[in-house]
Order: structure tokens, then sequence, then C-alpha cells
């Protein structure tokens, strides 16, 4: 598939340069590292394998949350992980915090979580008597939102403006988020008692809906044996700083760049439609939806080290940008189909393109 992709670039480069000879006897490999090189993205992928590295002495396995993890930090988006408890979701999220050096916030959302303890508040200054904003814990990098739907509406409704504007509006005065800013959010899909479902507007602020599931057997014994043979009461104390800020927001610029040909746009545009026409869905994909996508294929793409977008890519985007910006019918949910089902079989009804 990719030498497809370059071998139609350099047929582009010679029909614009008649007098160049036939190129058909250059070795495939020199084409492919001479087409890669437009966008250098060497320091970025060896950066990214270095926070892997990090996480990678704490967490075993999990390899599909961590990529997404990683892609949403090149998109600049935000990620809801749902898990049962016990499956790192939390301390995954930490330790990817503490792999770059930005400031990182937790909040444990409980029903009793009011909206000024999450944004802040004003308080009356006695020696000057005026009031002042006291900036409350969303006023960081590196968000993570522990149990988030254990919170009530009212508690929800004010993470609205700061996870799409990156900005909160208090007593009629902007303050603005500092870049970067991410939101990882957690939840349990099992537990229900004491919980509220997460509004259709908030779901749609999240780039990403990671599910995790269990470790497999030889997993389960890696985690098993590494806990035995470890002398550290805090695993964390092993992880390393190993991105800086200013090098996240250069990398999240370069992703931006990345090469995505008009019927690769086609084709993401070919799927969101179908969500909206698919009879098994109540409701499909917004206009966001395609937005997130484009984005998210060009993060994939970067964490393969490539400049260029793939339909790969894009389907392996698809199933956590699309997953929680559906919703199936009633009589489907009844018979057990999922989200992600519906999302194969859309996936699987569509021409790749060539």
């Amino acid at each position: 598939m990719i030498h497809c992709y370059i071998e139609k670039y350099i047929n582009m480069e010679n029909l614009e340069n008649p007098n160049i000879e036939n190129q058909s006897s250059i070795n495939l490999e020199k084409k492919e590292t001479d087409f890669q090189s437009r966008i250098d993205m060497i320091e970025l992928r060896a950066s990214l394998d270095k926070v892997k590295s990090e996480i990678g002495k704490v967490i075993v396995g999990q390899e599909s949350m961590v990529e997404h993890l990683l892609a949403a930090l090149l998109s600049n988006g935000h990620v809801l992980i749902e898990g049962v408890p016990g499956v790192a979701k939390t301390i995954t999220a930490k330790l990817l915090a503490k792999t770059i050096d930005v400031g990182f916030s937790r909040i444990q959302f409980t029903p009793d979580l009011m909206p000024s303890d999450i944004l802040g508040t004003s308080i009356f200054n006695v020696k000057n008597s005026e009031f002042e904003f006291k900036k409350g814990p969303i006023f960081s990098n590196f968000i993570l939102i522990d149990e988030i739907n254990r919170s009530p509406a009212k508690t929800q409704a004010a993470m609205f403006e700061v996870m799409e504007e990156r900005q909160i509006t208090m007593d009629g005065i902007r303050y603005v988020m500092e870049e970067p800013f991410l939101v990882v959010a957690t939840q349990n899909p099992i537990e229900h008692e004491g919980t509220y479902r997460l509004p259709e507007a908030q779901l749609d602020r999240f780039l990403f809906k990671i599910n995790v599931g269990y470790p497999n057997l030889e997993q389960e014994i890696t985690i098993i044996k590494n806990q035995h043979e470890s002398k550290r009461e805090d695993k964390t104390e092993a992880v390393n700083r190993v991105v800086t800020a200013e090098q996240l927001k250069s990398y999240q610029q370069l992703v931006k760049e990345i090469i995505v040909e008009t019927h690769l746009i086609e084709y993401i545009a070919k799927i969101i439609i179908n969500t909206r026409e698919n009879q098994f869905l109540y409701l499909g994909a917004s206009p966001r939806a395609s937005l997130a996508l484009l984005t998210a294929s060009k993060s994939f793409a970067a964490l393969r080290g490539r400049d260029f977008v793939t339909p790969e890519d894009i389907k392996e985007a698809s199933y956590a940008v699309l997953r929680h910006r559906v919703i199936v019918s009633p009589e489907r949910e009844m018979e057990g189909l999922t989200a992600d089902e519906i999302i194969r079989q859309i996936l699987e009804g569509i021409e790749i393109p060539r």
C-alpha cells in the first residue's frame, strides 16, 4: 500500500519533468527513503519511542491504549478511557504526564463536586476590598479526571467551555489555558450505581474513547512477577521526563503538515456520511467527527514515522474517534449489537482508495 503511494508521487514528478529518464530501475527502498524525507519525522518518532519505553517500565501490555494516548497528544485532543477497575487506566495517564515536562493536575470526580471546585472561585480580599479569582485545578497542562461519570450534570457542564475552547469565563473575565492542554478522563462501564451518564455534547468533545480490556495470560504473569520482584513503593519513581513542553508543541505543529490526499479526504467523508445513513444507528457522527478523524489519522501516520496518511491510518483511528459519537438504535442494542461492530461493517462496506 505504501509503495503504491510512493510510486504515484514519483510518477507525478516524472510527468512534470519530461526530461527525466525512466525511473523504473531505481531501487524502491531508495524511493521510499527519499519520499519520506520531505518532513523530518526522526526526532518526533525517537521522542515518542522514549515515552513508550518509560511507560513500559511500569505498564505491561496495553500497547493500544498507549498508542492512542500518544496520538491524542500529537493531535492536541482529549481522551476518555473506559475500562473495569484495575486495568491501569489511571496509572497509565499519570505515567504519560510524568514523561512530559508540563504541569499536571488530578481531579477526583465525586457526586458532591461543584463547578467551582474545578474551575476556581472569586474570593473577597479584605486588605484591598476587592474580589480575587483563585484558580482551580483545571489550570494546568495535563489534567487527569478520575471517574468522570461520578459527578452530576451541573459539574459536567462546567467542562464544556474549557474542553472545546481551552478557556473559561468567570465574572466576565476570560482566562485562557496554557498550551499544551490535555484532558484525560477515566470511567468504569460496569458499576452504574451513583454514576451519571455523560452528555452527548461532552462526549463529542473527546477526540478518542479508548476501551481497555484485560491482559492476556503472559502479560498477567509478567505483572505478578514485576510486583513480586519490585523493591519500590512508588512505581512511578522509575519514570523520567523525556519530552519538554516546547518539543511537544513543535511536534503538534509538525503533525499538521502531514500530507492527506484528496481521495483520502473523500474516504473520511464517506465513513462519516455512512454513520448518518446507517439503519442500525439512531445518531450518526457530526462534522466534528470528520475533523477529528482527519487529525487523528495524521497522528497515527506520525507515530509510524510517515509524513503522509494511508487508508490504514484512517481505519485505525475510526473506532476510537467514532464509538462515542454514534448511538446504536435501541432495537439493535437489545440484540447485543455494539457501536464497534457497526463501525467495522461500515469500514468493510466502503471501498478502500488506492
